[in-house]
């Protein structure tokens, strides 16, 4: 591992066109770069990590929330510091399941959350979950790089390729400066305003059950922003901004629609 090697990398199983709009109301700088057949990959340029003082993992496992209910797909996020790396899968409003291994290899997490990780995916439940038990196992030749390393491969018989220099592992520099190299999307927040008008909350606003799926929001979305401002946890606070904005505009939309003539 690299001497100072905290970092992450958010994975979204769809293209970039399916991700673009909705993962810009996270509210972040980011860059997006194509990353295989039916997969996105999201750097972050920002390292509220580091500025914030917050742990890199509680940060992406919120971002990966927020990404993963705009995209309606799942996501996965990569990420790594001096002690341990991990990866976290949030899929829709399923409770999100990860794995954490120290720097050493170390394997730290529930054999169960891996096999959970495979069939949420819809990995081969024979050979691609034979690939992935290993790395719940003690290994004194695999530090966490070579565990995420290993992981990337298994993620790469669903199609996932990374761009080169998008190695997890590596420095949040690095991994910035890899992407720009490789002509990545650059994504900044510009207002409610223009996403709307983008019609980047269009998705959830259609179909009979938005104020169902609205209301759902709202319950979810209220509370896990007033935790996450108590807790200083700018990853959770946007997952829950986005499920209260489409939960608001759900609603409202259900409303008009009611009153139409």
């Amino acid at each position: 591992m690299n001497a100072t090697p905290v970092g992450a990398l958010l994975l979204c199983r769809a293209e970039p066109d399916d991700v673009r709009r909705q993962v810009r109301l996270l509210r972040e700088n980011l860059l997006l770069a194509p990353a295989g057949e039916g997969w996105s990959v999201i750097v972050p340029e920002g390292r509220p990590w580091v500025d914030g003082g917050e742990a890199v993992d509680a940060v992406l496992a919120g971002w990966a929330a927020a990404a993963a209910v705009g995209t309606d797909r799942p996501v996965i996020a990569l990420w790594w510091d001096g002690d341990r790396s991990g990866f976290t899968l949030v899929s829709g409003f399923r409770r999100p399941v990860g794995y954490v291994w120290l720097a050493d290899g170390t394997p730290a997490g529930e054999d169960e959350a891996m096999r959970t990780f495979a069939a949420r995916l819809g990995l081969d439940p024979v050979f691609d979950l034979q690939a992935l038990e290993p790395l719940t196992l003690p290994d004194p030749e695999s530090d966490a790089h070579a565990r995420m390393t290993a992981l990337a491969a298994v993620l790469a018989r669903t199609g996932l390729d990374l761009p080169e220099g998008l190695t997890p592992g590596q420095p949040a520099d690095w991994l910035r400066a890899a992407a720009r190299e490789r002509g990545a999307e650059h994504l900044a927040w510009s207002g409610w305003r223009d996403a709307v008008e983008e019609g980047a909350l269009e998705p959830w606003l259609h179909g009979p059950g938005a104020r169902v799926l609205g209301t759902a929001q709202l319950a979810a979305g209220l509370p896990l922003t007033a935790w996450a401002l108590r807790r200083r946890s700018p990853g959770w606070a946007a997952a829950g901004a986005l499920l209260i904005a489409h939960g608001a505009l759900g609603l409202t939309y259900a409303r008009l629609r009611t009153s139409e003539p």
